[in-house]
């Protein structure tokens, strides 16, 4: 039973797009409401993305970076917090987590895709040399 649970772990953080897509249909079934469940997905996916991103710099660089996405993780929850202060004048804790949360989807997302294209760039330049 831990093999399968170490399994699907192990496909859920190289493919985090699976798990994005696992949740969605999950909520979507759940809620019946499409933008819900995009969010739903979008906040259930945000860890697996984090992990993934770290697990393809060890892969492409042989290198752990860890203690940099951590700096940048809270480098974006400063800049989150200090620009909800900046526009409402005070602190709603659930909305800044929720922004805080959500853009992290989108850097490491981002950061997700820009890797697997470095990584299949240098595989494929490393095989033909």
């Amino acid at each position: 039973m831990s093999n399968v649970f170490s399994n699907v772990a192990a496909a859920l953080i190289t493919i985090p797009i699976l798990g994005y897509i696992i949740i969605f249909v999950i909520c979507k079934q759940a809620t019946k409401q499409h933008r819900r469940a995009v969010q739903m997905a979008l906040d259930g996916s945000t860890l697996l993305f984090i992990i993934s991103v770290h697990y393809m710099i060890m892969t492409i660089w042989n290198k752990s970076l860890l203690w940099l996405i951590l700096i940048l993780i809270l480098l974006i929850g400063a800049a989150v917090v200090l620009l909800h202060w900046k526009i409402k004048q005070e602190i709603d804790y659930h909305k800044v987590f929720k922004g805080f949360w959500r853009f992290n989807f989108l850097v490491f997302f981002s950061a997700y895709i820009i890797l697997l294209i470095i990584g299949i760039v240098r595989s494929i330049s490393h095989a033909v040399s």
